[in-house]
């Protein structure tokens, strides 16, 4: 009898990682849930795949290495929050650049085959941002917009076009994040391992429990929802990518599926679209206001806080295309309908069925 293959998926309890494991959880795998929180992510109950479920905490040593052992591919979605949530780095955070950079390498490092094994280098999949790129139009970083990065492995299409040149990324997040592309590139390319880098937009919607959605979406629509104004620190004329939870775990799904494909490159996952801010919270103050009857709350613009960055006042642009003719994926769920979605998840305890 062939063996199951074991998918690993690391950050299993957070926001994106619950998605990908509910997701995974419905095909005929050993799928092991790595988290710091000993939870069981919802809807695992009707599970198709073998779950085994583990609380680790990854900073202690050696732990990275126990828990991937003997895995046939990783999905990594371990972010660094700082205390209030957030994913921002400071220049010099040690805690943030290891999580971010240096769980990448003992990851390679924890992976790497040996002779003895006989085994397929193991998949990566690595959840990377998609402001790491800024636009090579302009050099300016006004406008992350590539689809996919160049070739470091035969194992790649021949016929992709290759990244335009770009200027370097601005904040600490994003080198933090290219820096863990580039250890997956030479891993790949050494042929240590097969790595994928998704770069992800702004993803937001309903949180699978005992996950909790802290992005700006989410955020506002909870202000709305309490009655208080929306903010904005801009004048809401900045363009996002914003992309659905779901969709983003289904793009980590199909990863997983054409993954000697994708293998040693960045590929851009989003909607494809760019809408204004101020659009995207008026319209969300419109869909809480025909959840409780009462009018709009106002969208106000207010003055950016000191720790706001460069990456605050970006337009934020996917271009998903070559993602999707190599692994066929596309987002399905429109904006209206995923703000509707998102809002009536965090109206009342019944939203969640609206997943």
């Amino acid at each position: 009898m062939v063996s199951r293959p074991l998918i690993t998926v690391l950050g299993a309890s957070g926001f994106i990682g619950s998605h990908v494991v509910a997701e995974l959880s419905g095909r005929p795998v050993r799928l092991r849930a790595v988290a710091r929180r000993p939870t069981v992510p919802a809807g695992l109950g009707r599970s198709v795949a073998d779950v085994e479920t583990r609380a680790v905490d990854l900073s202690r040593p050696g732990a990275l290495a126990e828990a991937v052992a003997g895995s046939d591919a990783v999905v990594h979605l371990v972010a660094h929050l700082d205390g209030a949530g957030a994913w921002r780095a400071a220049d010099g955070d040690s805690a943030a650049e290891r999580l971010n950079t240096g769980l990448v390498q003992e990851l390679a490092d924890a992976l790497r085959p040996t002779p003895a094994t006989g085994r397929p280098p193991a998949v990566v999949l690595f959840a990377s941002t998609a402001t790491t790129t800024p636009d090579p139009t302009t050099g300016t970083g006004r406008a992350a917009t590539t689809g996919l990065g160049p070739a470091t492995t035969g194992l790649a299409p021949a016929n992709a076009a290759p990244a335009p040149a770009s200027t370097a990324p601005a904040t600490p997040y994003e080198r933090q994040k290219a820096a863990a592309e580039r250890i997956l590139a030479d891993a790949t390319a050494a042929g240590e391992l097969c790595g994928v880098s998704l770069r992800l937009p702004t993803v937001f919607g309903p949180a699978t429990a005992p996950a909790v959605d802290r992005g700006v979406v989410s955020a506002m629509a909870r202000r709305a929802l309490d009655g208080e104004p929306i903010t904005m620190w801009h004048d809401g004329t900045v363009r996002r990518d914003l992309l659905y939870v779901r969709d983003a775990a289904t793009a980590f799904t199909a990863a997983l599926d054409h993954a000697r494909t994708l293998a040693g490159r960045h590929w851009s996952v989003g909607s494809g679209h760019a809408t204004p801010l101020g659009d995207v919270f008026r319209a969300l103050a419109a869909t809480v206001a025909s959840r409780t009857g009462g009018p709009p709350v106002p969208v106000r613009r207010v003055e950016p806080p000191a720790f706001a960055s460069a990456a605050d006042f970006r337009d934020v642009r996917t271009d998903p295309a070559p993602f999707g003719s190599a692994t066929g994926w596309a987002p399905r769920v429109p904006l209206r309908e995923a703000l509707d979605r998102t809002v009536a998840a965090l109206a009342g305890p019944h939203g969640k069925d609206l997943l």
